[in-house]
């Protein structure tokens, strides 16, 4: 997998395959972007968990944190990754501890560690670094247009309901594949 670029069905496919999100680093902190992300997912109806140690037991937007990923009560489709580079490689070694595991291992914007993504990805598991999910989903459903930045795609495609939030559906455009 080349993690320099993605495409956009790659993303798409992912943002449309999976439901529940663990938010390691999550901060209760409304100015910090893991709290701000958190927020959007959660409006565009995915489940979202956080997870970090010094917020066990205490809810962010609601939802219980946990202190480590194997607390989280649900299974985890994605790992969200709001840390330094450097942690990464525990992470996976989390992740590949779960049962079930997690389809997905996303790292934040200025993440990235290909050794560990390349660990994960042997076991199967799919492998985004250096995005934002929240950035991925608006480009990808046309809301981030609505800031006034080019996202590449032009639609004449209408807005769609989505799990009773109304919300831009995620499409991939032909010349996007």
């Amino acid at each position: 997998m080349n993690h320099d670029r993605y495409t956009s069905s790659y993303i798409s496919g992912i943002l449309q395959s999976v439901r529940t999100i663990a938010v390691i680093g999550a901060s209760a902190n409304e100015v910090r972007p893991s709290f701000f992300v958190m927020k959007y997912l959660l409006g565009k109806g995915y489940e979202v968990i956080p997870v970090n140690p010094g917020q066990a037991g205490k809810p962010i937007l609601g939802q219980m944190t946990y202190a480590r990923l194997i607390d989280v009560p649900v299974a985890i489709d994605m790992v969200d990754v709001f840390r330094a580079s450097n942690a990464v490689p525990g992470i996976v070694d989390e992740v590949l501890a779960l049962d079930p595991r997690p389809q997905v291992i996303w790292m934040q914007l200025t993440v990235r560690h290909d050794e560990a993504a390349a660990r994960a990805e042997a076991d199967g598991i799919k492998v985004v670094m250096d995005r934002c999910p929240k950035i991925e989903y608006a480009r990808l459903s046309g809301e981030i247009g609505w800031n006034g930045v080019n996202s590449g795609l032009i639609s004449s495609r209408k807005p769609v309901m989505r799990s009773g939030f109304q919300s831009y559906g995620l499409r991939v455009p032909d010349d996007q594949e």
